[in-house]
């Protein structure tokens, strides 16, 4: 693929990204953990929305972030609904009495993995 390609990946992913966060009125510090622990700097130059190629890491994270939120917009009928659920504290495994986003903003791979997987079955019924 070629590198203007990749910026151009780079580039979707950032702004799918940043306008879930928006509708989850996510702060700094959720969607530097979402994004694997980046610095402020990092998010900074992100929000700026460039073409940037991103590492595999990243792009695997923000598809996690982008299944989650299709699961939940499929599940409820309202965004409002939606948006409102991934901020539910809820005492179901994996979260244990911590919302989705939460649990999400522990920043690990796996954490995003064991959320969409949720959301999924869940989706599923």
């Amino acid at each position: 693929m070629a590198l203007d390609d990749e910026k151009a990946k780079g580039h979707v992913a950032l702004k799918g990204f940043f306008n879930i966060c928006r509708e989850w009125d996510c702060t700094q510090e959720e969607m530097m953990q979402m994004l694997g622990g980046v610095s402020r700097s990092t998010l900074a130059k992100y929000q700026k929305v460039p073409h940037v190629k991103l590492s595999r890491d990243t792009l695997e994270r923000i598809s996690y972030i982008l299944g989650i939120y299709k699961s939940l917009r499929v599940m409820y009928p309202t965004a409002e609904r939606a948006n409102l659920r991934i901020r539910l504290e809820t005492s179901e495994p994996p979260f244990l009495g911590a919302s989705a986003l939460d649990f999400m903003a522990l920043g690990s791979m796996k954490h995003l993995a064991e959320t969409r997987r949720y959301f999924e079955a869940k989706q599923a019924g």
